[in-house]
């Protein structure tokens, strides 16, 4: 297998609490993550010399050992003593820092590329167990569709899928660090923490109406003061019809749910037409096998 051609799927959190924050200053997690229909497009082909290119077409991303492509590759072939190279061109559309696992989804597609082209035999679960080493969120990119994730990401647990709905993406011009977020996240006897447990009976009973409604994400409380453009797009999607709009991750992507493609429709061109968010897209959720 000379060439291969992947897609990396981007994840939003239906629900996203912190529990604590532990003692190696890591903060402990219990969140849902559901992969979405909006990916990075990934050619891997192979190289007769032992060497690792990436490609991107983001002048402002690395293409050296900082870029977790190349990371992810380096790890295989260091592990199998793989005497051949490979060539990594990445063409990004999923917001960069956004929330929504890009870098993570990009290294797990070349790990599980490079299983493939170099023919090294791992299951699933032990790329999985090497992905955890590249990035907490890159296991459940390799696993996708709908999960309970806990610990600092990486203790996954598979959930029913959630019912198909029309997902907006909407990323401001800003960017939102996420070691910000987390250094200024409080938690005491006056944080509103999303019910996680009731958003998973709503996902297992197929009501979007209720899991909709019972999306949360604490990390919000940081992020929405600072960049009230948050705010001000989440309003915009629901006045438009959406189910409930909500950050992903730490931010500053939103993403709205709808039960109706009209409306979803509708609240894509405005978005598009407005000027509250930078990069738009109108997706699906993602449930099936590779």
């Amino acid at each position: 297998m000379y060439e291969m051609r992947l897609k990396a799927l981007a994840k939003i959190n239906l629900g996203l609490d912190v529990i604590r924050r532990r003692e190696d200053g890591y903060h402990e997690v219990k969140m849902i993550m559901q992969t979405i229909r909006l990916y990075d497009r990934i050619v891997m082909r192979k190289r007769r010399e032992p060497k690792i290119q990436v490609k991107t077409n983001l002048f402002y991303l690395p293409e050296n050992e900082n870029n977790l492509v190349y990371k992810a590759a380096k790890l295989l072939i260091e592990e199998f003593k793989i005497q051949q190279g490979v060539q990594i061109d990445l063409q990004k559309f999923i917001p960069v820092a956004a929330g929504m696992a890009g870098g993570s989804s990009d290294a797990a597609a070349v790990l599980y590329g490079m299983n493939r082209m170099f023919h090294l035999g791992l299951s699933l679960e032990e790329l999985m167990e090497r992905g955890v080493k590249i990035g907490a969120d890159v296991p459940y990119c390799l696993m996708r569709g709908t999960a309970l994730a806990e610990g600092i990401g990486e203790q996954l647990t598979k959930l029913s899928p959630v019912p198909q709905c029309k997902i907006l993406i909407a990323k401001p011009a800003i960017s939102v660090s996420t070691k910000f977020v987390y250094e200024n996240l409080k938690l005491d006897e006056n944080t509103v923490h999303p019910d996680i447990d009731l958003l998973i009976q709503d996902i297992e009973t197929k009501n979007l109406a209720d899991m909709a409604a019972h999306m949360g994400n604490v990390l919000e409380s940081v992020t929405i003061p600072n960049y009230p453009v948050i705010a001000q797009i989440k309003e915009q999607m629901i006045k438009d019809g959406a189910l409930n709009a909500m950050m992903s991750g730490s931010g500053p992507t939103v993403f709205g749910i709808f039960d109706d493609k009209e409306k979803a429709e509708v609240a894509y061109k405005r978005m598009l037409e407005g000027n509250l968010a930078k990069q738009v897209y109108l997706t699906e959720v993602y449930n099936n096998g590779r």
